[in-house]
């Protein structure tokens, strides 16, 4: 059992040893770890009107770190890496002229699909990547990689209400990249 203090505060620096060790545990990265301690310890601080004084200091700290690792691990998940901003550098901005209306559409639209079909389309249709880049960059197999673009293109032909034969006048080479077949020049 954890003594007792006037202001819980005082006790979060008894418990950084073992916060450490889980961390590590968890990150497998000492930097990671290191991080994801001081985020536990902003959130315990900001919130310590949520701690139930005489209840687990400890306890409460190792939840809001784990919560905390598997939260930023769900986002991560969700994110692709562009640390140059090189893939960045290669989006278009939503033009201003006739393929407007078809634009946000086709945002709309795309906005709707799971985000590992966003993802695998933007990879290929967009970003010009074989499948088997970006199978490699998602860490799945080819395969995978086919039935997402697959999907996501079927789905997004559906959406815009687009037949076989129809083509969407769109404004930009990525945009038709992700729609059509062909991988965006």
């Amino acid at each position: 059992m954890t003594k007792q203090t006037t202001d819980p505060r005082e006790e979060l620096t008894e418990h950084l040893g073992s916060l450490r060790a889980f961390a590590i545990s968890l990150t497998r990265n000492v930097a990671t770890a290191d991080d994801l301690v001081q985020d536990t310890l902003i959130k315990a601080w900001t919130n310590i009107d949520k701690f139930e004084p005489g209840s687990n200091m400890r306890a409460w700290l190792f939840t809001i770190l784990r919560n905390t690792f598997y939260s930023l691990r769900r986002k991560r998940k969700r994110e692709v890496e562009d640390v140059d901003g090189i893939f960045a550098d290669t989006m278009s901005s939503k033009p201003d002229h006739d393929g407007r209306l078809n634009m946000r559409d086709f945002n709309a639209a795309f906005a709707k699909l799971p985000d590992s079909q966003r993802e695998a389309l933007v990879l290929v249709g967009a970003g010009g990547f074989s499948y088997e880049e970006a199978a490699e960059t998602c860490g799945v197999a080819v395969g995978t990689i086919k039935s997402r673009v697959g999907r996501a293109r079927a789905r997004l032909a559906d959406m815009l209400d687009l037949s076989d034969d129809e083509a969407i006048e769109m404004t930009d080479s990525v945009t038709e990249g992700i729609i059509s077949n062909q991988p965006a020049t």
